[in-house]
């Protein structure tokens, strides 16, 4: 366990490491996407269509009773009053958002999503680093004692990690608010350590609609927390601050008969992700476990190496020198199905070989 504070404020990038990389620039067109950790290429079909149903309202801005309306519906979803939920235009924006709590110390569990790092310091927080240590468990008393704001994911993008909803309440102190970053909840089955319907007032929740249901391109999330904590991110916020499309997708993906689609899908990717650890671990590829998120950490040796040798054979991974806590040996892999993780396994094995 270490606790690093990180300086330089003002500069994305810190100790040689660029905040703002994420998986998305990994995934060149043309070739095998492992790299992006959303579902397909887009939404499923019944989710097009209510989409496509609204683009004839769209010379009409943004109502105030279709944002009421996707609120209550997500309040519902959570079992929660609506004036707890803030609809985001994607989990980022609300970390984006997290400057405005003005904490005098924030603490970031490491490896974890660089966003909400990277938003802090470009507002000038101070901030520490707590660097979890394979298998990145989660360790309460690592965290400082002064920290008034600490951030984590769960389950955690890189390390497929899920912390025990238990251990995430006890970093609470008095004066302390825990933000869980569960952008990737939906894709648990029972979603069991989830804080979405029952966090204390000083927690708050921020979930992204952007992963099962394939809408990256559209920005569609949600916070929920107590309603005064969500006064406060939104001050200076600009008005209309999400289009009708957006609100439309945060209704429709809340309602039961998605969240009963997104459970469908979350035991399909828990069957292909158990199917991959196998197919890793047959040919001598360590896989960080227990896994529970719809990607992969693998420890490869020399991953700058291996990645490039990947491309060469089409196909894109994510790079992880780039999370905090983790080395150059280390990618990240989505979870796919039987034929491309088959695919992968096979490059992976013929690369190694001769990397090594």
């Amino acid at each position: 366990m270490d606790t690093t504070p990180a300086d330089g404020i003002d500069d994305p990038v810190s100790d040689g490491i660029d905040l703002r990389h994420h998986g998305d620039v990994d995934a060149v067109p043309g070739l095998l996407d492992f790299a992006v950790n959303v579902r397909g290429d887009g939404p499923p079909d019944w989710l097009a269509e209510r989409l496509a149903a609204v683009l004839p309202t769209l010379g009409r801005y943004p109502s105030s009773v279709a944002e009421r309306a996707a609120r209550e519906q997500v309040a519902a979803r959570h079992g929660r009053s609506p004036d707890e939920v803030l609809l985001l235009a994607g989990g980022a924006e609300g970390f984006a958002m997290l400057p405005r709590l003005a904490p005098r110390l924030a603490a970031l569990i490491h490896p974890s999503f660089t966003e909400p790092e990277y938003a802090l310091r470009q507002a000038g927080v101070p901030v520490q680093r707590v660097l979890l240590e394979r298998p990145y468990l989660l360790d309460a008393a690592a965290v400082p004692d002064d920290a008034d704001l600490v951030v984590l994911g769960n389950p955690t993008n890189p390390t497929s990690v899920l912390h025990p909803a238990a251990e995430i309440l006890a970093l609470r102190r008095p004066g302390r608010i825990v933000v869980v970053d569960e952008a990737f909840g939906d894709a648990v089955p029972g979603e069991p350590d989830s804080l979405a319907a029952a966090a204390p007032p000083d927690v708050l929740v921020l979930r992204s609609l952007t992963k099962t249901f394939a809408l990256a391109g559209l920005r569609c999330g949600y916070a929920l927390g107590h309603p005064d904590l969500l006064d406060r991110l939104v001050v200076g916020r600009p008005h209309w601050p999400l289009g009708s499309l957006q609100l439309e997708a945060i209704r429709a993906c809340s309602e039961p008969a998605a969240v009963a689609w997104a459970e469908r899908e979350a035991e399909l990717i828990a069957a292909e992700r158990a199917e991959m650890v196998t197919l890793l671990t047959d040919v001598g590829i360590e896989v960080t476990g227990p896994a529970r998120a719809p990607f992969l950490l693998l420890r490869v040796g020399d991953a700058h190496r291996v990645r490039q040798a990947l491309n060469e054979r089409g196909i894109a991974v994510r790079r992880c020198d780039t999370f905090p806590g983790l080395d150059a040996d280390h990618i990240r892999v989505a979870v796919r199905a039987a034929r491309p993780a088959r695919l992968l396994v096979e490059a992976l094995e013929s690369v190694l070989e001769v990397v090594a």
